[in-house]
């Protein structure tokens, strides 16, 4: 009898394959998730920007000890417990949550002065001043123009280093919906009105950016800081917290996978595209199925603090750190609304009960306007 003959699946790794890489292992102990592209090292000058679960990424760094850039710091005044309050300590610069990569390009169009926006300012009845692209980094907004003007200024002066100050951008991919101005294309964080400002159905329109565009901003950022920075590399992921609402005329949770799909699908082609991108898969550690959504809190989008943690160590248990997570008793996974525990392995606990209460997420202000 002929020897049978070979083929491509034959000599494939265990984690290749469905039944040996998740259905015969914990969903706590998967292996070869994530294999780093590059080091990371506590020497590098690491600038972090994104949606709300980004702010995670970059405190870790901060805490264990990496060389975090924060270009914007708080003053020395301001007590420590307000300065996320303020915008300060979030990111790398005061800009707030950045969920699109349109956002990322006109942030740093506008800081090298190549962008003035049609509509730069929202002027509260009180008088107050409110930045239209930062509307909660300054609670109930800037006492006045000359106040405004100098910390916007401050501000992209601040953004204006991080091209040539930064070795690794790391940049989590939160939306593709967004709403933006009809007369020049700025994209704003909220939609005007429901945080602050007014909205105008003649110059306020709804967008939901398709791969195509997503692809083309970010790749626009990198060619900004690649011009600046010929050695800087990027690090991507994508939120595992799904939409708050969805102005798109569907159900939430389609719009939810629509969303996290296309945004998976853009962080792919760019890996695959550059040499220079790595991808770590924090929405698949939380947000796929075989995690039984045991990373989320009772209302399936807050991911827990152990969530949060859980993502940190396999990141850097992969760069070769170890576990900063203490060893602790399992918990049972959080119960589905339906009374239903679903079924799964235990998970760690956690801290605290939550990882909302230490980040500011601009969009979680739509949860007050559901019935």
């Amino acid at each position: 009898m002929a020897p049978m003959a070979t083929h491509p699946y034959a000599d494939l790794p265990r984690r290749a394959f469905w039944r040996s890489a998740i259905s015969e292992r914990s969903a706590l102990e998967l292996e070869g998730l994530y294999e780093p592209r590059f080091a990371v090292d506590r020497q590098d000058r690491i600038a972090t920007a994104g949606s709300c679960f980004a702010q995670h990424i970059g405190r870790n760094f901060r805490e264990r000890g990496y060389g975090f850039l924060d270009l914007e710091p708080a003053p020395a005044l301001l007590p420590k417990a307000e300065h996320l309050t303020y915008g300060y300590g979030m990111y790398s610069a005061r800009f707030g949550n950045l969920y699109t990569p349109r956002q990322l390009v006109q942030l740093f169009e506008r800081a090298e002065g190549g962008r003035a926006p049609v509509e730069d300012v929202w002027i509260e009845a009180d008088g107050r001043h409110v930045d239209p692209f930062r509307p909660t980094i300054e609670p109930g907004g800037f006492a006045d123009a000359a106040d405004y003007a100098a910390a916007r200024g401050a501000h992209l002066a601040a953004v204006r280093r991080i091209p040539t100050e930064t070795d690794l951008f790391v940049f989590t991919f939160g939306l593709t919906e967004s709403w933006r101005d009809t007369r020049d294309g700025s994209v704003y964080p909220t939609c005007p009105g429901t945080v602050h400002g007014e909205f105008d159905p003649a110059h306020h329109e709804f967008v939901n950016f398709r791969h195509r565009e997503l692809l083309e901003d970010f790749e626009s950022f990198m060619a900004m800081m690649l011009a600046a920075n010929p050695a800087v590399r990027f690090l991507i992921t994508v939120s595992p917290v799904p939409l708050t609402a969805t102005a798109s005329g569907g159900h939430v949770l389609s719009a939810t996978m629509a969303s996290k799909s296309t945004l998976r699908s853009v962080c792919a082609e760019l890996v695959a595209s550059h040499s220079q991108v790595d991808y770590f898969p924090s929405y698949e550690l939380v947000a796929s199925h075989p995690m039984r959504a045991m990373f989320f809190e009772p209302n399936l989008r807050t991911v827990a603090r152990r969530g949060v943690a859980h993502v940190m160590d396999y990141f850097f248990t992969a760069h070769g750190e170890p576990s900063a997570a203490a060893p602790a008793a399992p918990v049972a996974a959080p119960v589905a609304a339906s009374g239903a525990a679903p079924a799964g392995p235990a998970v760690p606990a956690g801290s605290g009960s939550a990882a909302d209460d230490d980040v500011v997420c601009d969009e979680a202000i739509l949860e007050a306007f559901g019935r």
